[in-house]
């Protein structure tokens, strides 16, 4: 049976399974995050250029959860828009020259709104789609679901930048 699919993306994921584009070894070839930090397990959908959806699982292990909050666990919203732009760089990073000497920051969030809370045991959907790109600075807007309610949306702004010498 054939990958149904709206991307031309060619590379198998590692990890097979239903719909996925890129397993967590693919996305960690190349995403410079790694654990704790690393907040994207699976890309289901990507059309290059224009947009990609990507997967959360949040689970009681996350260490934010042991002080936000004790006995009431729910994920920081900062942490949902940072699985976005973290989502949101896959795609970048995937057809970027010289992925290996550079890195996507951050340079601004607009429209932020959360709507309800995220807890262990959810999966994140986030979708993400470019709205504009020029040269090194770019602009994409999302919304992270979880089964089928909005939890959070967002525009994130991003540079991209030569990775410091070490």
């Amino acid at each position: 049976m054939g990958e149904e699919s709206t991307t031309s993306v060619t590379e198998k994921p590692a990890e097979r399974g239903r719909n996925v584009i890129y397993g967590v070894q693919e996305i960690m070839r190349l995403l410079p995050h790694r654990y704790p930090f690393l907040l994207v397990d699976r890309i289901l959908e990507l059309e290059p250029d224009k947009r990609i959806v990507g997967i959360k699982n949040v689970t009681i292990n996350e260490q934010f959860f042991q002080g936000h909050f004790p006995g009431a666990p729910v994920m920081p919203g900062v942490l949902i828009i940072e699985s976005m732009a973290q989502v949101a760089g896959v795609l970048i990073y995937r057809d970027l020259p010289d992925k290996e000497k550079k890195l996507i920051y951050f340079t601004g969030i607009e429209n932020a709104r959360f709507r309800s809370p995220v807890v262990p045991g959810d999966q994140l959907r986030i979708e993400m789609e470019c709205l504009s790109r020029r040269n090194n600075f770019g602009k994409m807007q999302g919304r992270a679901t979880v089964d089928g309610k909005l939890a959070a949306e967002a525009v994130v702004l991003f540079a991209i930048v030569e990775r410091p010498e070490k």
